[in-house]
């Protein structure tokens, strides 16, 4: 090819120039230049003119796409035009998420000869063991993380579905802080936690005297978020009567504090979540259908632990560090392997309360397979939640409820705490946990 390894010195001169790391790639994938951004990110020490981008960026001896990754630069040469992919990379700080956008030059023929490759870290997610933010490398996990990255930079609506106890507030956060609002407050509010009598004014704020006990004037949450980031979770379990003052607040911008007349300027993004389904409540009429089409600009599924099993090792490693603090525990070989056999129906959370406790119950360097909770060690039947759909041999739904009733039961005879305990360890909210006993004859113990 007569432009190989001789660009324009103009080029490459341009690349010099900018922050980010960036390189020049060819049509066989080999690294023509790089700017110092990029040298210190991943050169470790080596050149990396004339290695390909995939061996630098990836240890890979072949192109992404033939590793079951998706090539920015293979799609490029099939569309033309630029492309954009989030990729795990190693890095000079370890495996880190890495934002590409890569975009063809063509030469006078028109013809496309190189490509410009930018890399920008997605700070808020790591490949590897981290103290803060999302951890994992599951093609689901990585996945969602893609949309993430797409969605973040806007100001678009965002609607987090996933089953209670998956992270999506952390995901949530992560949103904020990819965001153009990451240095404005993030405000989150559980719409489950707050009474009807209280929703609008804790939303909204209130004025003086705008009801009995009103003594003074009160920022909303709203207002408290303003240039930031508002996230309302458990969205689901908003009042009727206070859905249409949400979405008027979505479609105007504005609202009136409790108790005023005068009409205030919102400036929030607002980030949603909830494990209920929305379309059946829409169908049921339990929840607005207009409002259901405006929080659900862009929805984002977070996938449960059952879906990113190979991630339960790192997410270990993560969560100890969290909540052991300076022991530096580690998980043997044998613990790791019954966490694994696990089904975890309370997902990311259940699996932080077990190393918990295990770490609790551990008075040397490893978590045995004695320091877990039995539900953990003899899985069998402990499930509160119907298998995924098409599981084989899945039984009939009024098998199912049997079940889910013995095996609440069971957990309500074993437990020694509190409903709120009670319903972190099985990965309910404690209204779902109460509505569940109240069915089961349960519900004044």
């Amino acid at each position: 090819m007569p432009h190989e390894l001789h660009p324009l010195p103009e080029l490459v001169s341009f690349l010099e120039t900018l922050p980010e790391p960036h390189i020049l790639c060819d049509r066989d994938y080999r690294v023509i230049a790089a700017n110092a951004a990029y040298r210190r990110s991943h050169g470790a020490g080596r050149s990396v003119i004339g290695r390909t981008c995939y061996d630098v960026s990836h240890h890979y001896s072949v192109p992404c796409d033939r590793a079951g990754e998706s090539c920015p630069l293979a799609r490029s040469l099939n569309s033309g035009q630029r492309e954009r992919v989030l990729h795990l990379h190693h890095t000079a700080h370890g495996e880190e998420y890495v934002n590409i956008e890569l975009s063809p030059v063509r030469d006078a023929a028109g013809e496309v000869v190189w490509f410009i490759e930018k890399m920008e870290p997605m700070n808020v997610a790591r490949g590897v063991s981290d103290r803060l933010g999302l951890v994992g490398k599951a093609p689901a996990f990585q996945y969602m993380l893609e949309l993430v990255a797409r969605v973040a930079p806007s100001d678009a609506s965002v609607l987090l579905q996933g089953e209670s106890g998956t992270g999506k507030e952390v995901v949530a956060n992560a949103v904020h802080d990819a965001s153009r609002r990451a240095e404005g407050p993030f405000v989150a509010v559980d719409c489950s936690g707050l009474p009807e009598t209280l929703f609008e004014s804790e939303l909204f704020g209130h004025e003086r005297g705008a009801f009995t006990g009103a003594t003074q004037r009160k920022t909303g949450l709203i207002e408290a978020a303003s240039g930031g980031t508002l996230f309302l979770d458990e969205l689901g379990d908003i009042p009727l009567s206070m859905q249409v003052k949400l979405l008027r607040l979505l479609e105007t911008g504005t609202y009136r504090r409790v108790g005023a007349t005068e009409l205030r300027k919102a400036d929030v993004r607002l980030v949603s979540a909830t494990h209920r389904p929305l379309r059946e409540m829409v169908a049921e009429g339990s929840f607005r259908q207009d409002l259901y089409y405006r929080i659900n600009t862009f929805p984002i599924r977070v996938p449960p632990l059952r879906e990113r099993i190979g991630d339960i090792p790192l997410l270990a490693e993560t969560l100890l560090a969290r909540v052991a603090g300076e022991c530096n525990l580690k998980v043997s070989r044998e613990a790791m392997a019954a966490l694994l056999a696990y089904d975890f129906p309370g997902n990311v959370r259940e699996l932080r309360n077990v190393l918990e406790r295990a770490s609790l119950m551990c008075d040397g360097e490893q978590i045995q397979p004695d320091h877990l909770p039995e539900e953990v060690l003899q899985p069998d039947g402990s499930r509160l939640f119907k298998p995924s759909p098409g599981e084989a041999g899945q039984p009939p739904a009024a098998d199912l409820r049997e079940v889910e009733r013995q095996a609440l039961l069971r957990a309500v005879r074993t437990h020694r705490g509190s409903r709120r305990e009670l319903a972190a360890r099985l990965g309910l909210s404690e209204r779902t946990l109460y509505r569940k006993l109240k069915a089961i004859g349960q519900g004044t113990q």
